[in-house]
This record gives structure tokens, sequence and C-alpha cells, in this order.
């Protein structure tokens, strides 16, 4: 059996207020979007597809020794922007500021040490951000997107720490991805 996964951080209490108070405001546009549920918005590193079910514990301890060399990310909340071209737009989602460029050495460094387990290696450089919604096909959310995008292009909140990476089952169902948290370790690097 397997079991589809990844990895990634849950969000601190300040910016899961941050992401609940974008959706109250703004889940009445007309922006023919799926929203996630709050609840399940995360901070994915590495998506790691389908893991046969005996690999896991090796797949959690490879991500373990990892975490262990790298110290805690400073993060903020960051502007609205969306995946996919204006004509095809794809994800909404929100970005964070902060160690971006320590967060990307953090995911080519898991990447790396979980080739062995078949898992396809991202090129593209870490953006992270927090997916909002996914636009349903053929979607036309213009102007509101714009007016978002806008609203929140200089948007800012309070610096949260994320300090302990997950590892999730993900079950896909007709309401909506169910996620599981299997393990977390933490990042115990010394701080720079």
């Amino acid at each position: 059996m397997e079991i589809r996964s990844f990895l990634a951080f849950e969000l601190p209490p300040d910016i899961k207020q941050v992401v609940l108070t974008v959706y109250s405001a703004e889940k009445k546009l007309p922006l023919d979007l799926r929203w996630i549920k709050p609840d399940n918005v995360h901070l994915t590193v590495v998506f790691m597809g389908n893991i046969p079910e005996d690999k896991i514990e090796a797949v959690g301890d490879t991500a373990r020794k990892v975490c262990a060399g790298f110290s805690p990310f400073d993060v903020t909340p960051g502007p609205v922007g969306f995946f996919g071209s204006r004509r095809h737009p794809r994800v909404l989602w929100m970005g964070l500021n902060g160690e971006v460029r320590s967060m990307g050495y953090f995911r080519d460094a898991l990447q790396k040490k979980l080739k062995p387990f078949g898992i396809k290696r991202e090129r593209r450089p870490y953006k992270p951000h927090l997916t909002l919604g996914r636009f349903r096909k053929n979607a036309h959310p213009w102007p509101h997107l714009d007016y978002m995008m806008a609203k929140y292009r200089d948007m800012d909140g309070p610096t949260c720490v994320l300090k302990n990476l997950a590892l999730f089952k993900s079950d896909l169902k007709p309401g909506g991805a169910i996620y599981t948290k299997l393990d977390a370790w933490p990042l115990k690097g010394a701080r720079n």
C-alpha cells in the first residue's frame, strides 16, 4: 500500500489568524475559487506523492536528520498572488517573507537526502506560499482578483517562527483533502 504524503510546517497561530482574516474578508468575492479550509492551510516544503507504506519510517528518519542541521525560520505574512496565467489562473496563495533563502537551502537538502526514495526533485527556486484556494476550470476572477492582490500587496504581520517540520498523509475525498499528521521533528541547528 502507498501513502500520499508531504513534508510541511503547520502554521503558527499568528499566521493562521492572518489567513483566517483574509479568508473571512474575501470569501464573498466572486472569484470562482474552491477555498481551502483555513485549518488545512500549511506551508508545504516537499510534496512526496505516493510513498510505499513500508518506506515511511525511513523517510521520516531521513527528514529528522536533515532537521537536526537547520535552525528554525523566522517568517512574516506576505502579499497575495496566484499561479497560472491571467487567462488560466490555477492557485490563489499568500506569500511568506523572512528567511526565504535559508528555507530554500532546507528544501534542497531534504530533496537531496530523499532522492533514494524516488521523490521527484522540484527544480524551481523555493517560493514559500500558503495555498488559499484553487480556481475552477475556466475561472474568470477579474477584476476581483486584481482588487484582492492590490489590497494585500503590502501585507505585513507579526514575525513567527517555524520550528517543527511535519510529515502528513493526504487522503483525497470528494469534499477536499484530509490531512493526518504522522510525525514531526524539531529544527535543532544553532541560530546564526
